[in-house]
């Protein structure tokens, strides 16, 4: 009798230790709450029966949230995540901290086929520690039924005069805004906007002794034509407008002209979103004394805290969720018009994703054209183009982003707002250690 007990409890140990051996590997994923992401969510079933030995578990964040907890946790190796869902701008950093795994890839992964500039933007000596999963730069989006009433033909890239001009000529309030522009304020949000304005107005964050340039001339002059068009030619509560405020209303064909994320032109294109679909066209951002630095370029990228006890696992995912075969699995359910986009040279050399997005070639144009290393017509210490990628640039952008609201709101004078921006800029870098 108690060898037949024995029998039976070894056998059931036995049993459980099997199952637990057999056990799969759970994921945990922290990512944004945007449509590509919320996508992906849904298409994993398709990774996890590829990949029984995986579970994937989801942490679908609102951006601002993701930010914080997920910088919080690979700053403190908390260990709460397995993949990140991480940005351009901390990529570079969080690599050069030895904070993120490298990313490993084969052939048949085709890293030759990202686009160089996303490409770069992610690599630290030759290592790629993010890979990613949608990109975009930004671009004139703009109604040329208004436009061709107006007599005016839009450059494929076009001045900041020439953009004022149009704006001046289509201003019908209340039923039509001659320009819409961000407002709200936030470094990834007015300044990832107005950055791009002050590039090409020849100027930029901080010279090469890190010094902060936020009363230098370019400065005064992209912030002050910024606020006169805005005052002019844009819709009420513009200081408080962010991209989907504005998507609202270029959608209801309130906006004549609109410059923002390339993303953007797939949903005002989409005659199911927009009311205006069949008149928008499309157009390089504009530029003034230089072209550099005119267009932004961003990615939303997954990545692998350094540390991670589930690496295989974890790279096998981010492999899938990157890949080609991932792109033409979105395209298979849910349309070209849909695909994640910014990534990869095979997309847009797809002729069923030239025909579904309009927009392709000038969004491709613009990407290309983003260089993080040299967005600036007087050297930079930093890249990025929209932002520069140092752990400061958050607080400064944030500070700094608030002072441009109010100026555009008219709380304050451009000057006043430039020279509290430089106060708060040189005071955050002097903490940073970069001088005295």
């Amino acid at each position: 009798m108690k060898f037949r007990f024995a029998s039976v409890l070894t056998a059931a140990l036995m049993s459980v230790g099997f199952a637990q051996a057999q056990a799969p590997t759970e994921l945990v994923i922290a990512t944004v709450n945007n449509g590509h992401m919320i996508e992906m969510q849904k298409l994993g079933k398709n990774f996890e029966a590829a990949n029984p030995t995986i579970k994937l578990k989801w942490v679908t964040l609102e951006e601002g949230v993701l930010r914080q907890r997920v910088t919080t946790d690979i700053a403190t190796k908390g260990g709460q995540f397995d993949i990140m869902t991480i940005g351009m701008y901390e990529a570079p950093i969080w690599g050069k901290k030895g904070w993120l795994q490298e990313l490993k890839t084969d052939a048949a992964y085709d890293v030759n086929d990202l686009l160089p500039a996303v490409r770069s933007a992610l690599t630290i000596d030759n290592k790629l520690f993010a890979a990613p999963f949608y990109g975009e730069s930004s671009m004139l989006m703009y109604r040329k039924d208004l436009a061709d009433k107006a007599g005016i033909k839009v450059a494929d890239n076009p001045t900041w005069d020439q953009v004022a001009d149009l704006a001046k000529k289509i201003h019908n309030p209340p039923n039509v805004y001659g320009i819409c522009l961000r407002g709200k304020p936030g470094w990834g949000d007015n300044m990832a906007f107005l950055t791009t304005m002050v590039n090409t107005h020849g100027g930029q964050w901080f010279d090469m002794s890190w010094k902060p340039q936020l009363e230098s001339k370019p400065w005064k002059e992209a912030i002050t034509k910024y606020v006169d068009l805005l005052k002019n030619y844009g819709p009420p509560g513009s200081s408080a407008n962010s991209f989907n405020e504005i998507l609202a209303l270029t959608n209801s064909g309130k906006c004549g002209m609109w410059i923002d994320a390339t993303i953007a032109a797939s949903f005002v294109s989409d005659p199911k979103q927009s009311k205006v679909a069949d008149q928008m066209a499309f157009a390089q951002a504009p530029t003034a004394a230089t072209p550099k630095g005119a267009n932004w370029l961003w990615s939303w990228n997954l990545a692998i805290p350094a540390g991670s006890k589930k690496v295989d696992a974890a790279q096998k995912f981010i492999t899938w969720a990157t890949s080609k075969d991932y792109i033409q699995l979105v395209a298979k359910t849910n349309g070209w018009a849909n695909v994640p986009t910014g990534t990869r040279k095979s997309t847009y050399a797809s002729a069923d994703f030239q025909k579904a997005a309009r927009f392709a070639a000038a969004e491709l144009k613009a990407i290309e054209s983003a260089n993080p290393t040299d967005s600036t017509l007087p050297k930079s210490p930093y890249v990025g183009v929209q932002f520069a990628a140092i752990p400061e640039f958050q607080a400064i952008g944030i500070a700094v982003g608030q002072q441009m609201s109010s100026a555009l709101a008219g709380k304050i004078t451009v000057d006043a707002a430039l020279k509290a921006s430089q106060v708060a800029a040189d005071r955050e870098m002097k903490k940073g250690g970069y001088y005295k």
